[in-house]
C-alpha cells in the first residue's frame, strides 16, 4: 500500500521505501512497469534476486506474491516467475498507477486514464453535490484557500488539489467511486511533472479557479454544474499532460 499523496510528493525524485517488503515490490514492479523486465520475461531466480536485492528469501517470496496478487507476474512451477502482459495488470491498485509515473510517456494509457477520471470523478461530483454537508463543503473550502497560499509551489498546489478531489469523492457516498482517487492522484502529479519540464504557465491559476467553481457548485447542490466544472479540473490537467508527449 501507498499514501494518498506520496506519488505527488515525490515531484522532487522517488521515495525511500519503508521496509525491505516494500523495497523489493517496488523496485520488480517498477522495472516490469517501465519495460526493464519484459512481458513474458523469466525473472532471475531467487538466489540472484536475494542477492540483488539484499533480502531474505521470505521476504523476497512475499514481495513476488504481492506482485502476482496485483497482476503483474505469474509462478510457475519448474519455469520461474513470468513476467505478465499489461492485460492482466490491477490498474486500480495505486502502486501499479505510481509505477506509470516513471515510465515512458504513453498517449494511449494517458488518454485511457483521463476517460476513466473523466467518467468516474464528474459522477461523484454529482454525488457530492447532492449529499454535501457544511462539514464537507468547510473542508474543501480550506484545501482551496491552501492552494491559494502556496504560490508557485507544486508540490503543496498538488497536494491541496488531491484533497479537494479526495474529499468530493468521500461526499459521493459511494465506495467504488473512491477508487478513481489513485488516477486523480497520477493525472495531477504527471500534469506537475509538465510544470518542472516546461513551466506552469497558467496552469495553477486556471486549476485554482476550476476547482473554485467545482466546490461552489458543490455548496449550492447544483449537480450539473458540479459535473461540469470537474470536467474543466480534468480538461486542465489532460492538456498539460498530453504536453509530456513528443
Amino acid at each position: 500500500m501507498i499514501e494518498a499523496g506520496s506519488l505527488i510528493r515525490s515531484l522532487s525524485g522517488r521515495p525511500a521505501a519503508r521496509n525491505f517488503h516494500t523495497f523489493v515490490i517496488n523496485e520488480i514492479g517498477h522495472g516490469i512497469v517501465t519495460g526493464k523486465f519484459p512481458v513474458g520475461s523469466i525473472l532471475a531466480s531467487d538466489a540472484v534476486m536475494m542477492e540483488t536485492y539484499g533480502v531474505s528469501r521470505t521476504v523476497l517470496r512475499e514481495a513476488l506474491k504481492t506482485l502476482e496478487a496485483k497482476g503483474l507476474v505469474e509462478a510457475r512451477p519448474k519455469v520461474g516467475t513470468r513476467v505478465s502482459p499489461p492485460s492482466r495488470w490491477s490498474f486500480f491498485d495505486p502502486q501499479v498507477l505510481s509505477w506509470h509515473f516513471y515510465a515512458e510517456p504513453d498517449r494511449q494509457f494517458y488518454q485511457s486514464l483521463f476517460d476513466v477520471r473523466r467518467a468516474l470523478a464528474s459522477r461523484a461530483a454529482a454525488l457530492a453535490a447532492q449529499r454535501r454537508t457544511a462539514e464537507n463543503i468547510r473542508v474543501m473550502k480550506y484545501w482551496l484557500h491552501q492552494m491559494e497560499s502556496v504560490g508557485g509551489d507544486l508540490e503543496n498546489h498538488g497536494i491541496a488539489a488531491l484533497e479537494i478531489h479526495r474529499t468530493i469523492a468521500e461526499t459521493s457516498g459511494n465506495a467504488l467511486l473512491r477508487s478513481v482517487i489513485g488516477i486523480i492522484e497520477l493525472t495531477v502529479a504527471l500534469a506537475l511533472k509538465q510544470c518542472q519540464v516546461a513551466g506552469a504557465g497558467d496552469y495553477l491559476s486556471a486549476t485554482h479557479q476550476a476547482l473554485t467553481r467545482l466546490v461552489t457548485a458543490i455548496g449550492d447542490a447544483d449537480a450539473a454544474a458540479a459535473a461540469a466544472s470537474a470536467g474543466e479540473a480534468i480538461d486542465l490537467d489532460e492538456a498539460q499532460v498530453m504536453a509530456l508527449l513528443p
